[in-house]
């Protein structure tokens, strides 16, 4: 299922949070007018109450009697999951191994456990060098392959939530979802006016259920110190790292709150009339619920090239000039752009959805980014990006002038942004973050490494529809990062850019 509300890639120790409230009152300042209401609306219509974007944290460490009772389930299904699968590998040998065998007997547990097992396999699946590779090959399945729930708890959680009966509020409601994933699945719908949206709404009772499964799953994780490989993964961190994504995901107005921002950011300017996010219907939105604009089109992985004389290399470029104008100039970035959240419409626009994974990096390593893409770009001078070096508060460490600084900068960096971006790996780009933070004795932010991540996505992007594009080497994606510089070296070049 490579549909609206895909989850795959989602490493949650990644994951930032937003919360996103700029009056210190609950708002955020959205404009939620919106279409026309002809019937009622839910409890957003007027703008987010106080603590709308609150999130709640419950403790990780409590362990009861529900906790325990959870625990024992767990360990009873993985237990008889594995066996039965090692034992039908015995009695029938294919062509995987019997430790092969195990990681799909614990797949096949994770899924009979539910949604909280569905996601840590997500994340096992999107982390490969974090596990071991057959439990993380096995784990794929789980990207895109999520039961739905009944239609019937979907319309209920739908009228609890937003206080109006479905048929008073909704022209029209399709009772078979559109997609499904761990948290929540999506309903298409008609508005009043006639307009077509969809409605991404959470599983009934998700949030009590997950977080029991989670504080059980810690316990667990606490006892496999006792093994070395387990003491290496740090495993108790990552459920703690789950735990934190897991109740942020959970309050849908935070989502919500980050697709109208990015919506707003992209018409910051006025040359991005072909990228878009579907635009939030906050009258029909609540603490589970989001209702939106419905978008049509295809995930980026199915656009075939030269297919309908589509410029597949200017799709690329516009989707990540959009991308990079949210790092580099707005802040907030959409921290998870696999091919089921970045979608060619039908119209020729690009499409950003789903907003649950959002990074954002500290403004000193901001401006070095800044400051790295400005000398791949249009100087070549990496001794500037000294400066942008000592504003992370590393000079003290750092016994050498600004020009020493500048040629550690390029060693690392220079050659990796000027390549074609099909030829980037991700792994050169992490370890050169790493290096980095090795030589100048700092930590680099988890940010960093998830902006990193999205590269490696439109490396693969750029291989299969952009070949031979340099993303470093490119003014029309760095036109509205540096405007003046970018209008001089158009000018001296006599060449013209895309719309």
């Amino acid at each position: 299922m490579s549909a609206w509300w895909t989850e795959w890639g989602q490493v949650v120790h990644e994951y930032t949070l937003r919360e996103g409230v700029s009056d210190g009152q609950g708002h955020s300042g959205q404009d939620h007018s919106g279409p026309d209401c002809t019937g009622p609306v839910g409890p957003y219509a007027n703008g987010l109450p106080p603590g709308a974007l609150d999130v709640e944290r419950p403790a990780l460490d409590r362990f009861g009697p529900a906790e325990l009772g959870r625990a024992v389930v767990v360990a009873a299904v993985l237990i008889a999951f594995v066996v039965w699968a090692v034992l039908r590998w015995t009695v029938r040998p294919r062509q995987h191994s019997i430790v092969e065998a195990a990681a799909h007997g614990t797949v096949d547990a994770f899924e009979h456990l539910g949604p909280t097992f569905v996601k840590l396999g997500q994340l096992i699946a999107s982390s490969p060098g974090l596990f071991p590779a057959p439990l993380a090959d096995a784990c794929l399945r789980m990207l895109d392959d999520v039961p739905t729930f009944p239609s019937e708890q979907a319309r209920a959680v739908i009228e609890e939530d937003l206080g109006h009966r479905i048929d008073e509020m909704f022209e029209s409601f399709d009772d078979v979802p559109l997609a499904a994933a761990s948290v929540a699945q999506v309903h298409g719908c008609v508005l009043r006016d006639g307009r077509r949206a969809v409605v991404k709404v959470q599983r009934p009772g998700i949030a009590h259920r997950m977080l029991v499964d989670l504080r059980a799953a810690y316990v667990g994780a606490k006892m496999l110190q006792i093994f070395e490989f387990f003491r290496i993964a740090n495993t108790p961190g990552i459920i703690r790292d789950l735990h934190n994504a897991t109740m942020t995901e959970l309050n849908a107005a935070v989502e919500a709150d980050r697709q109208d921002r990015f919506r707003r950011n992209i018409s910051a300017f006025d040359d991005n009339r072909y990228v878009t996010v579907p635009e939030v219907y906050w009258q029909w939105c609540g603490p589970r619920v989001i209702c939106m604009e419905r978008l049509q089109g295809k995930p980026v992985d199915r656009v075939v090239p030269g297919q309908d004389d589509l410029d597949t290399s200017l799709l690329v470029r516009r989707g990540v000039k959009v991308w990079m104008e949210a790092v580099l100039c707005h802040g907030p970035f959409h921290g998870d752009v696999h091919a089921g959240n970045l979608w060619l419409l039908d119209d020729g626009r690009v499409a950003l959805l789903d907003f649950g994974i959002v990074g954002e990096l500290p403004d000193e390593w901001r401006a070095l980014l800044r400051a790295l893409f400005r000398a791949a770009l249009l100087d070549g001078n990496f001794t500037a990006v000294a400066q942008s070096v000592r504003a992370l508060g590393v000079a003290a460490d750092l016994d050498v002038d600004d020009a020493a600084v500048g040629r550690q900068v390029a060693e690392i960096f220079g050659p990796l942004l000027g390549q074609d971006v099909g030829e980037l790996r991700l792994s050169e780009l992490i370890g050169a973050l790493v290096s980095l933070g090795r030589k100048w004795n700092t930590s680099t932010p988890e940010e960093l490494v998830l902006f990193g991540k999205q590269l490696g996505y439109f490396e693969r992007y750029a291989t299969a529809l952009a070949p031979g594009w340099v993303l470093g080497r490119d003014p029309f994606v760095f036109r509205n990062i540096f405007p003046e510089e970018v209008a001089i070296r158009i000018a001296e070049s006599n060449v013209s850019l895309p719309d």
